[in-house]
């Protein structure tokens, strides 16, 4: 199993299945929710579409999968994080259940390769250095029971690039 960390735009990345940061609507929003649903385009919309009318969206910690439309991936799998709300609630345990009901969904669909991007640091202002420790603890965690080739994070911004690197380690990466 590889973890990479790189910075750059998901919808650009050659993967299994890209990981979208979506609101519970699942209609699409700002940042890399609509930079997802801009890129896939109308098939990925008429998915998420389907998924409401049977089930109502997807609730925060969740994940639900659809087809990536014109997107470099076979699937995106929509989860949805929490907003940070100074940390009440119990908003960790929510993140670190976005990352497990996405590779959940990565187990039962057979995909091999998973490209995440930083869940809840944008608009939901989940503090970054929480989240990227969270995020890698749980893929860890999650990765030494499975059969996922490849994870990538995605880093949009610099800062998050910077955190991601500093929490890979050597013994931990191949």
């Amino acid at each position: 199993m590889k973890i990479k960390i790189q910075s750059g735009d998901i919808t650009q990345v050659n993967v299994d299945a890209i990981v979208n940061a979506a609101n519970s609507s699942l209609l699409g929003g700002g940042g890399v929710d609509g930079a997802i649903h801009r890129k896939a385009g109308s098939q990925l919309l008429d998915d998420c579409m389907a998924i409401r009318a049977k089930q109502g969206g997807c609730k925060t910690g969740n994940a639900v999968i659809t087809c990536a439309g014109n997107l470099n991936a076979n699937f995106v799998i929509h989860t949805v994080g929490p907003v940070w709300n100074n940390g009440k609630g119990n908003v960790r345990e929510l993140l670190a259940s976005c990352y497990t009901s996405t590779l959940d969904l990565c187990i039962a669909n057979q995909i091999k390769t998973v490209a995440f991007p930083n869940i809840s640091t944008g608009i939901y202002k989940f503090p970054k250095k929480e989240a990227c420790e969270i995020a890698m603890n749980t893929v860890m965690n999650y990765l030494g029971k499975n059969e996922i080739e490849e994870i990538i994070f995605v880093c949009y911004d610099i800062e998050n690039l910077i955190l991601y690197e500093t929490m890979q380690s050597p013994n931990e990466i191949s």
